[in-house]
């Protein structure tokens, strides 16, 4: 809404929220890309006023779902969402008096749904420890809501062609425009592949030598993995979307958990932008493209969301120690594990599907009494740890019945056993053992082994001998 004030002086207002989202500005990235042959630019999403890129297909699904009479007045908003696109259609709602039901993994940062709750929406969270197809995925579980709730629209951000095309219509033109037309290398995450599928498009569309790279977690299918879960929330994916455009995406590079992780908290730290853990997986990809580019060349990253939904997380150093993704003070769980092995294994487990027979042989071929059960090949994700099985338990079993070392481990496991980080202190670590009799040990989001009192003794006791 525009208007005037006093002598002629124009106001500039806007008519809604709605209005204020895109054309957000650009910023050198100075000293993370310090020393590079070329400049790393970053596109600031996170100005957008539901904080994230999301906000900018929220609006264009929403609007072609009314256009299309798919939504009417009072209809319910459900979609399955890693947080940005619910905030987005949060806020459409907000201003067109929808109802709004989101399905959520449990592995995004509980602010996320918080936040989610704050705009008057009902959250619903599943397991990220399942396939796409399983009934309890929150994919599965969005489809199930739309058939249970009348008047119900889901706007199917992974299937939407909307989706990329809100991008090239805004974000890719913005970008051009910004940087002149200068720009040679362009990264962002792939989550739904909406934002560099659409930009892609519109980039090469001005300059066919323009490169698009895919920042991608390390065990997504976009840089070959399986899907398997890892801990960088919103992007990624374990199956590919048909709003991901291969055609435009000249290269991906996967990221480590780890280095996602250390990168948000570099770039929050010294550039003063809070950023979350999948803006970290793309500034550490478009450092690493940067540093192989000329002076001529112009690097341009996107920055999809803010920080402030991960302080609990990436920005909390209690849960990056107990992950394994920094390192305390002084003797450390790492220290250990290296004392007791000379060198680091792979982790010994079982699969849940393995008959208990074969946990208790495994035990005596290594020496162990406790094994963690998880499903999945090494190296393994936190997520995909589903419980353990004791040499003491699988005894008592064995005692009252043979048989039932025939069954299935999943069928007489107990629960996990509670995790340690590597980089943890050992005093942490006795404090634990004296309530649990073994701990597994996670590092860089991965379980690495398992540690009992008597490895701690074992530590401890060559340390004061050595001292």
């Amino acid at each position: 809404m525009m208007g005037t004030y006093g002598q002629g002086v124009a106001m500039q207002i806007a008519e809604s929220v709605l209005d204020l989202v895109g054309n957000t500005p650009m910023v050198k990235l100075r000293r993370v890309g310090e020393g590079l042959p070329c400049p790393v630019v970053a596109k600031v999403e996170m100005v957008n006023p539901g904080g994230s890129v999301k906000d900018r297909p929220a609006i264009a699904m929403i609007d072609a779902a009314e256009r299309d009479g798919l939504l009417l007045p009072g209809g319910t908003i459900i979609e399955p969402t890693s947080g940005n696109t619910g905030v987005g259609l949060a806020i459409v709602a907000a201003q067109r008096g929808y109802k709004c039901i989101f399905v959520m993994t449990d592995k995004v940062a509980p602010e996320k749904v918080d936040l989610l709750r704050a705009y008057g929406a009902k959250v619903v969270v599943c397991s990220v420890a399942v396939p796409p197809e399983d009934p309890n995925s929150y994919y599965s579980t969005a489809e199930r809501l739309v058939k249970e709730t009348p008047g119900s629209y889901q706007p199917s951000q992974y299937h939407n062609p909307v989706n990329p095309q809100s991008h090239y219509d805004t974000t890719g033109p913005e970008i051009w425009e910004q940087t002149d037309g200068r720009i040679t290398h362009f990264v962002a995450g792939a989550g739904t592949g909406g934002s560099i599928s659409g930009v892609g498009k519109y980039l090469k569309e001005q300059n066919p030598d323009v490169q698009i790279i895919a920042a991608d977690p390390e065990g997504s299918v976009y840089s070959g993995g399986s899907g398997r879960p890892y801990l960088v929330e919103g992007v990624g994916e374990d199956f590919f979307p048909s709003t991901y455009d291969s055609t435009v995406i000249d290269r991906t590079i996967a990221v480590s958990d780890r280095d996602s992780f250390l990168m948000a908290r570099r770039v929050t730290e010294e550039e003063g932008l809070l950023i979350g853990g999948s803006c970290g997986t793309a500034v550490q990809a478009a450092l690493d493209v940067a540093a192989d580019c000329g002076p001529d060349d112009l690097v341009v990253v996107l920055l999809p969301d803010s920080g402030r939904l991960y302080l609990s997380k990436v920005f909390n150093d209690s849960w990056m120690a107990g992950f394994g993704f920094i390192t305390c003070d002084g003797p450390v769980v790492a220290d250990v594990v290296g004392s007791r092995f000379g060198q680091v294994p792979d982790l010994i487990y079982v699969q849940p599907g393995d008959p208990a027979r074969d946990a208790v042989a495994l035990m005596h071929q290594h020496g162990v009494s406790q094994l963690p059960v998880a499903k999945g090949e090494m190296p393994l994700a936190a997520a995909e740890v589903m419980g353990s099985v004791s040499e003491l338990r699988l005894m008592d079993l064995a005692f009252g019945d043979e048989d039932l070392l025939d069954t299935s481990v999943e069928q007489i496991m107990s629960p996990p056993l509670p995790t340690i980080g590597a980089g943890q202190s050992v005093a942490l670590a006795v404090e634990m053992l004296d309530s649990n009799s073994a701990l597994l040990v996670l590092d860089g989001g991965r379980p690495r082994s398992v540690i009992s009192s008597s490895d701690v003794l074992a530590f401890l006791s060559k340390g004061a001998e050595s001292g």
